[in-house]
């Protein structure tokens, strides 16, 4: 499905090649789906390098996810007035500052260091996401906009597959530590461990810190056509709540980060709860890892395989838009992900586990698909609801650590409120897409 877009003074020319921007400009799918699949790694991570338990580490997705609630509007203006190409190099500046925090943060210790470095991220992020889907529609033939987005999309799942194998190999230690195994040591063995453990970070980060730099001279030297609508520069967010479909589309976009977060986030921890010693024959066939491996590195495995279904619910589902109305795909697959999550919370052993993973496929056409179906028909309004779509990715910092204090009390107990979530999705996508002006 394409991202509705107001009309520019940018126009098109057949005769100039568009390859290199289009190719720059897809980069930043790539880019925010590495960040945001690396959250999970973290959760996991800090529970032991910081000694934190799982309600505490959950608070990871919390600065990530604010950091667009607070970036996101000042983000749309501050592009309708500087162009989107100042406005992506910002982004990714702060991206890439984001990341080189980590490495002091981690000689710290500091947990809160951590959770400001995650929100410098997100703030940079929230200036690529807003300028990606308009770059994208303008890049090339008119005729070809929906084709383009949705390929530029695909990089987005092939990048978060990626986090959950760095874990893996760069950051989880190849010998299982849990903080009731490391109390029972002597306290400066422990401290070692732990040490040892938070500086594993480091080198996986000043990596995606370089990466991102390297994309941002490349915007830098490369000339990029500028967008800009003199309408949208007037718009003023007078009357817009009178948009019924946007609304509830914003609640329907907040619950499902919010899912999303609690999901993707917890997965580990799900995986060594319900079957610790069970693999999947087809993941270790993909990955032909190690008998010697830990749990928490299987695991880790598993997740970025779930990654992969949703990649591959990504490429299904936009091919199977083209056959069936996006509002009712929306709410069949919201349906079937609330009934696999029911089974999962009230499931044992490894088909608990495969139910969760399949969430992942049905989740993936969520995010573009609430988002395209919330600015239907907002006009000139349609960059501030935008604004207001991307802001309600906070949901993916309320939701976790309600999520967390709900695993306290059993670990399943983390599947309660992604199964909420999906039946509001599911509310969305059957009546609440309507376009009604009240």
């Amino acid at each position: 499905m394409a991202i509705p877009s107001s009309k520019t003074d940018f126009k098109y020319d057949p005769k100039k090649s568009y390859l290199v921007p289009f190719i720059l400009v897809t980069s930043l799918f790539f880019l925010w789906g590495i960040a945001n699949s690396m959250n999970g790694t973290l959760i996991k991570h800090f529970q032991t390098a910081l000694n934190l338990n799982r309600a505490q580490a959950g608070i990871v997705d919390s600065a990530f996810y604010i950091g667009y609630f607070v970036m996101a509007l000042p983000a749309a203006f501050m592009m309708n007035r500087i162009g989107y190409k100042k406005g992506i190099l910002i982004g990714l500046l702060l991206y890439a500052g984001g990341a080189f925090l980590f490495y002091p943060a981690a000689d710290m210790r500091l947990y809160g260091f951590f959770l400001f470095a995650l929100f410098v991220i997100a703030c940079g992020l929230a200036f690529l996401e807003t300028a990606a889907n308009p770059y994208v529609t303008v890049l090339g033939d008119p005729k070809s906009a929906e084709s383009r987005i949705n390929f530029s999309q695909s990089f987005n799942g092939l990048s978060i597959i990626l986090g959950p194998v760095v874990g893996s190999l760069f950051i989880f230690s190849s010998t299982e530590y849990t903080n009731d195994t490391l109390a029972a040591m002597p306290a400066g063995q422990a401290e070692a461990i732990r040490i040892a453990e938070a500086q594993s970070v480091q080198l996986p980060y000043l990596v995606i810190a370089g990466f991102v730099l390297l994309v941002a001279v490349m915007f830098a030297i490369t000339k990029m056509p500028e967008i800009s609508t003199a309408a949208e520069k007037e718009a003023t967010f007078k009357g817009i709540t009178r948009h019924r479909h946007l609304m509830l589309g914003v609640l329907a976009q907040f619950f499902y980060v919010g899912a999303q977060a609690s999901i993707w986030g917890y997965f580990v921890d799900l995986k060594l709860h319900f079957a610790k010693d069970s693999h999947f024959a087809i993941v270790q066939w993909i990955y032909r890892y190690s008998e010697t491996a830990t749990p928490t590195q299987i695991a880790s495995f598993h997740a970025s395989f779930a990654f992969i279904l949703f990649m591959v619910g990504r490429f299904f589902g936009t091919w199977l838009m083209t056959k069936m109305v996006a509002h009712r795909l929306l709410a069949t697959y919201a349906a079937i992900s609330a009934a696999l999550i029911f089974y999962g919370w009230i499931g044992t052993g490894l088909s608990a586990v495969i139910a969760i993973s399949l969430t992942y496929f049905f989740m993936s056409i969520m995010f573009p698909t609430i988002f395209a179906l919330s600015i239907k028909n907002l006009g000139e309004q349609v960059k501030l609801g935008s604004g207001l779509v991307i802001m309600a990715i906070v949901g993916g910092a309320v939701l976790p650590p309600l999520t967390g204090l709900l695993s306290l009390y059993g670990l399943e107990n983390a599947l309660i409120i992604p199964f909420i979530a999906f039946l509001i999705i599911w509310f969305f996508g059957w009546k609440g897409y309507q376009v009604k002006d009240a």
